[in-house]
């Protein structure tokens, strides 16, 4: 019996564009290399998936995987929850936002696990119906940074976690500190979804789906704290044993 083999994660990817340089305007497709690190420590193989507007091209990407992750990025355009833009909003890039619809379009199909991160949860949120801060200014009332500037492995504030939840079971504390670079987020939950995190100014820092196998969405960036945190590292490897569940079936 040959040795078994292990799971692949996708990693939804993302466009560059050079600001300078020899190619001003040049696109080059690309993740950041700490997704890439945190899946290999924990047993999975990643696999970088590039942005494309092919559902063919996209449907075939995902039929490689067994598990998905839907990474940060870029903002949102607003009139994917169909609001107008706010003069707030920073640059969209909306051919992502059709790549990483069809993404979970193809990867719920085969009913593969999702573990949504940063922009992650905010997608998975937008594809259930819900909406977005467009940015934390138009929140309603005062909330705390998030939004730490450099040290991504440093953690700055923290997130409630609801017991009886995945986040919950994999971090294994009511309580965490995480990192934090975003200025948008969960304003109204989508259908199907429940909170399962929030920072102290109320603002939505997990969610999961309530029937979905395994869909995890965070707002924090554990794949820049797994080397540090063992609640971040243990959400890479509970994902990536899903995953190989997956792959037996």
């Amino acid at each position: 019996m040959g040795k078994k083999k292990k799971p692949v994660i996708g990693i939804a990817g993302n466009v560059l564009k050079d600001s300078g340089g020899m190619f001003p305007g040049y696109r080059r497709s690309y993740v950041n290399e700490d997704y890439n690190m945190a899946i290999i420590q924990n047993g999975g193989v990643p696999f970088i998936i590039p942005v494309s507007q092919s559902d063919e091209v996209i449907e075939e990407q995902v039929s490689m995987i067994d598990g998905l992750i839907i990474s940060g990025g870029s903002d949102i355009s607003s009139l994917e929850y169909e609001e107008e833009p706010l003069p707030l909003l920073g640059d969209i890039l909306p051919e992502r936002d059709y790549f990483d619809r069809k993404l979970l379009d193809a990867a719920i199909k085969r009913q593969i696990p999702i573990l949504g991160i940063c922009r992650g949860i905010q997608f998975i949120n937008v594809y259930h119906g819900g909406t977005l801060y467009q940015d934390h200014s138009y929140y309603g009332k005062d909330v705390i940074r998030h939004w730490q500037g450099h040290d991504p492995d440093v953690k700055t504030h923290h997130v409630h976690l609801e017991k009886e939840s995945k986040l919950y079971d994999i971090y294994k504390n009511e309580d965490i500190t995480v990192n934090s670079f975003h200025h948008q987020s969960v304003k109204d939950l989508g259908k199907g979804l429940k909170i399962t995190g929030k920072s102290k100014d109320g603002i939505i820092e997990g969610v999961e789906s309530i029937d979905y196998p395994f869909m995890v969405a965070v707002q924090w960036h554990p794949e820049m704290l797994f080397r540090k945190d063992e609640g971040s590292n243990r959400l890479f490897k509970i994902f990536i044993e899903k995953s190989s569940e997956r792959k037996e079936l």
